[in-house]
């Protein structure tokens, strides 16, 4: 007796259907996190659409698994990434040693899949394309939760560089700071060494000019 895949609720509510993952070109990969529980199901002709069965009479089955991903079709109306995933052959071969090497006892929903085209195995009869030969990986729900980016808190703005202290560079005694002429003494009320640090002063320079040479107070 066949099996036949039942829709899903909201499929049947709104008339779709989940998209297939496609394969098209040797290389693509399909990567997703497993929404639901994968299923069992009797594999379908593609033309006739009657179920399939072996040589002996047993029929021929599939893993269904639904995998939440990041692709997006155009043509698909409010495409959210998810995509179903039929699992046979040597697509199934690939996916149970990806099991087993994850020390997983099979796949459960949460757990990330990726299942990769990787090239064209012995074409054995003319009237079909060779084979697909896949390679997959498989982390469980613990781990793949393990392996998700936390985004964590933002990142504190840098601090900004420590202010400069103001170091006036040494003059030579008898020297203005300002002209550069030799003999010069400074300003009364100013020793030579505060004359040197106003003149370099970006704050105090210009008022320089204002100070008498002889007698008074220095405006600072």
């Amino acid at each position: 007796m066949s099996t036949l895949q039942q829709p899903s609720a909201d499929d049947f509510l709104m008339g779709g259907s989940t998209p297939s993952a496609k394969f098209p070109t040797i290389g693509t990969a399909v990567t997703g996190r497993i929404t639901t529980k994968p299923t069992v199901e009797q594999q379908r002709d593609y033309t006739t659409g009657e179920p399939k069965f072996w040589d002996d009479g047993k029929p021929q089955m599939q893993l269904v698994v639904t995998l939440a991903t990041n692709e997006r079709d155009p043509a698909v109306q409010d495409d959210d990434g998810t995509r179903r995933l039929y699992v046979k052959g040597q697509m199934k071969n690939a996916v149970a040693q990806a099991v087993r090497a994850a020390g997983a006892p099979g796949l459960e929903a949460g757990g990330a899949l990726t299942v990769q085209y990787t090239h064209d195995g012995e074409k054995t009869n003319p009237r079909f394309n060779a084979p697909k030969q896949f390679a997959a990986q498989y982390l469980p729900a613990a781990a793949a939760e393990l392996h998700t980016p936390d985004p964590g808190p933002a990142a504190p703005a840098p601090a900004a560089p420590p202010a400069q202290a103001y170091n006036p560079a040494p003059v030579p005694p008898g020297v203005n700071p300002v002209t550069g002429e030799i003999g010069v003494q400074p300003p009364v009320g100013l020793t030579a060494e505060q004359y040197a640090a106003a003149a370099q002063n970006p704050a105090t320079a210009p008022l320089l000019n204002q100070i008498p040479q002889q007698g008074g107070e220095p405006p600072f």
